[in-house]
């Protein structure tokens, strides 16, 4: 039957546009409507080769603790040799958690940035050296409502203020709009860094004469890619595009709508996890020089109905490893190794903005062998796993919540 009526779509070719015009909208007669079905950039189902995931059951066995509150939509948690925490504040502050309490007074000495919409204070990591070098790296927008970028702060943690702050990187073009900024960032074993860049946001916004999203495709900028640095914001020396004329040596991975959560397993495989459209959030693995497809290839519908992209997968573009539809928002990523949790060791956690919730994700090899949820019921923007095996996670709310998960005490 698809094979009929992708024969028959084929066949009917010049009616093609006025279909795409009419679907998703309920006024198509029955022969348009099978048309639409079996073309690939019509409101179709999924048929590429990941897995797509659906409802999931509750997991079972643990309960939650509110370790601090009044924080204003919180987006990274760095994790300090003494057992303490840095937390960013999207509005542009950074908090210690220290001792079980929140300080009530603000790290000192932080850039500006601009919150706005998405954009604002994001991630923060310390260097792998901290404890000798007390280097701290941040992830933050810049700039203007009318002309921003992402960029990457690195400074020195000297008491309660940050000294010797400079902008590292920045994305080396400007955009308009609050949309898409990234942007994780994750320390290697080797001391590069991963910082990622959001494609720039949705339609109508653009660059260059096109879509603004297009350019996730072009070596040429920054945008909707991962980038590998060194550790004072210069490109890597090993980074796979470096030689093509016209790159951005920064350049790791390309094909990316917005990254907002990267986990590195005891293997030393990159895991992301990237928000779609209208459905088609996407979990990968990453891997230098590879494509993953945005916004040629994809899952994603538009927000106002037809596929983004005509194909779901293609030669030459890495297919994902599971697929959300719909759409759960992804946001933090952390790969578990402790042992707080029983039969949780190994697992992926995934949190999800739009659900309220973490997605656990039993993972054998590069494939997604279970899932389940744990309902937090807020927006979920970031989850950790804390030097002493707890997993613990961020809330996006005016007033958000540092959270721990707890194992549930046997009745």
């Amino acid at each position: 039957m698809i094979r009929f009526l992708t024969s028959l779509a084929r066949w009917l070719s010049e009616t093609r546009l006025a279909v795409r015009r009419g679907a998703c909208h309920g006024s198509l007669p029955w022969l348009a409507l099978l048309m639409v079905l079996s073309l690939p950039t019509g409101c179709h189902s999924e048929s590429g080769p990941a897995p797509i995931s659906d409802e999931v059951p509750e997991a079972k066995g643990w309960t939650l603790e509110v370790l601090a509150r009044n924080l204003e939509h919180p987006w990274g948690i760095a994790w300090l040799p003494d057992g303490s925490a840095l937390i960013t504040e999207r509005p542009g502050r950074l908090r210690w958690f220290r001792d079980g309490q929140l300080e009530p007074e603000p790290v000192a000495g932080l850039p500006p940035a601009l919150s706005y919409g998405q954009g604002g204070l994001l991630d923060i990591a310390p260097h792998p050296d901290f404890a000798t070098n007390r280097l701290v790296y941040l992830s933050l927008a810049i700039g203007t409502p009318e002309a921003n970028r992402t960029a990457l702060a690195r400074g020195r943690l000297e008491g309660s203020r940050l000294q010797g702050v400079e902008i590292i990187f920045q994305n080396a073009d400007a955009k308009s709009g609050a949309e898409h900024f990234g942007s994780r960032l994750l320390f290697l074993p080797d001391k590069s860094l991963l910082m990622s860049i959001g494609d720039g946001g949705n339609p109508p916004l653009s660059f260059a004469g096109a879509n603004i999203r297009n350019q996730a495709q072009n070596l040429g900028t920054h945008f909707g890619k991962i980038l590998r640095l060194r550790d004072d914001g210069s490109p890597h020396p090993d980074n796979p595009f470096k030689s093509q004329p016209g790159a951005r040596p920064e350049i790791w991975t390309l094909g990316h709508r917005n990254v907002q959560g990267l986990a590195l397993d005891p293997q030393g495989r990159v895991w992301a996890n990237e928000h779609g459209s209208r459905g088609g959030d996407e979990l990968n693995l990453i891997a230098g020089g590879a494509n993953y497809g945005w916004p040629e290839v994809s899952y994603s519908n538009e927000y106002w109905g037809p596929a983004v992209a005509p194909e779901q997968s293609r030669p030459g573009i890495q297919d994902p490893i599971l697929v959300w539809t719909p759409s759960k928002a992804p946001s933090g990523l952390t790969f578990y190794t402790g042992d707080r949790y029983p039969g949780w060791h190994g697992n992926l956690f995934s949190g999800a903005l739009k659900f309220q919730q973490i997605r656990r994700l039993v993972v054998d090899g590069s494939r997604v062998v279970a899932e389940d949820k744990l309902t937090i019921g807020q927006r979920v923007r970031d989850v950790r796993q804390g030097p002493d095996g707890y997993l613990y996670v961020l809330t996006d709310q005016h007033e958000g919540q540092l959270l721990r998960i707890l194992p549930a005490t046997p009745e």
